[in-house]
């Protein structure tokens, strides 16, 4: 097994390229002391407000929180959501080179209400159109100027409009000339797009929405090694919720089985973006995917025992290392 505690030093060394659909998260939080005269529901008094990045966005500022470098290429739009993000990427010193502004774009925010520690309601806010080709080639355009700067790519779909055919076939074009490590985050509406990354991470339920089956752990042998074949990736990630997660090697018979290290979950929001992240960074580095989803399996459980958008730091993951 590699020195997991070394590899963790080691990320400061990786540089990731994020691309995908990039949100605003607001949280709302408040103390619940009634219930409303007008209607069932609680009344929430507000303590306080905080804007956090979403969406393609978490996946970059996971990478960052474990001390790694990385970009981000997406859209907003020109509204105050939009600056609100940019305010933030400021803040952070995130570069806005891969940022695109569409005059016809809407930014994307989701509001989470909290009341006493738990997510009340949740609040979308999203006017999706067709992207404007313009936009996606300036996308194109960026990735294949800045693509050899990046050890590897992260496309995080969120279906909100970045990923079609067209561009996916421009994406992968670029990622193969280059030779990158290119792992997806997938939606169910792309599902049919994906082709040849290097690693795909679907939880159980898009995965059985890939392969038109409700998948049970007693046949998930057997459907990790057809959508292996169908996405022509190298590895598949399967997140199993509080079953943990299965790990499948194109080039090995049997799946491997990682039982969850969460010991509580108030929130699972962005655990995915986690393990997307570290296992990226983790291959980047020449880890072999069982340590990889190893790492990113404790850091997911580091993550869901906080409220909210959360990531991990490198001190915390280090402190729970185990093994």
């Amino acid at each position: 097994m590699a020195d997991i505690k070394q590899l963790i030093k080691n990320f400061p060394n990786v540089k990731i390229l994020v691309i995908g659909d990039i949100m605003l998260d607001r949280f709302i939080w408040g103390e619940v002391e009634r219930i409303s005269p007008e209607a069932p529901v609680p009344v929430v008094k507000v303590t306080k407000e905080n804007y956090t990045l979403g969406g393609a966005a978490n996946v970059l500022n996971n990478i960052l929180s474990l001390s790694a470098k990385a970009d981000i290429c997406g859209i907003l739009g020109n509204d105050l959501f939009g600056e609100q993000i940019l305010d933030i990427f400021k803040r952070k010193n995130i570069g806005k080179d891969g940022i695109i502004i569409d005059e016809n774009f809407s930014t994307i925010v989701k509001t989470r209400v909290i009341g006493q520690k738990q997510q009340i309601v949740r609040v979308d806010r999203e006017n999706l159109k067709k992207i404007n080709r313009k936009t996606i080639k300036k996308i194109i355009e960026f990735i294949g100027d800045n693509i050899k700067n990046y050890d590897g790519v992260i496309l995080s779909d969120y279906g909100k409009g970045i990923v079609s055919t067209a561009f996916y076939r421009e994406l992968i074009k670029i990622i193969k000339e280059n030779r990158k490590i290119f792992s997806i985050d997938p939606k169910q509406i792309n599902m049919s797009i994906y082709k040849q990354p290097t690693l795909l991470t679907p939880n159980l339920n898009e995965a059985s929405f890939a392969i038109n089956r409700k998948i049970s752990l007693s046949s998930l042998n057997r459907a990790g090694k057809k959508l292996l074949k169908k996405f022509q990736s190298d590895y598949l990630v399967i997140t199993l919720g509080e079953h943990g997660m299965a790990i499948f090697h194109k080039n090995r018979d049997d799946y491997t089985h990682i039982p969850t290290v969460a010991k509580e979950v108030y929130d699972v929001t962005g655990a995915g973006d986690t393990v997307i992240s570290i296992i990226t960074m983790a291959m980047a580095l020449d880890i072999d995917i069982i340590d990889a989803a190893k790492i990113a399996n404790i850091a997911a459980g580091i993550v869901v025992a906080k409220i909210g958008t959360a990531t991990v730091s490198c001190q915390e993951l280090l402190q729970h290392i185990e093994f």
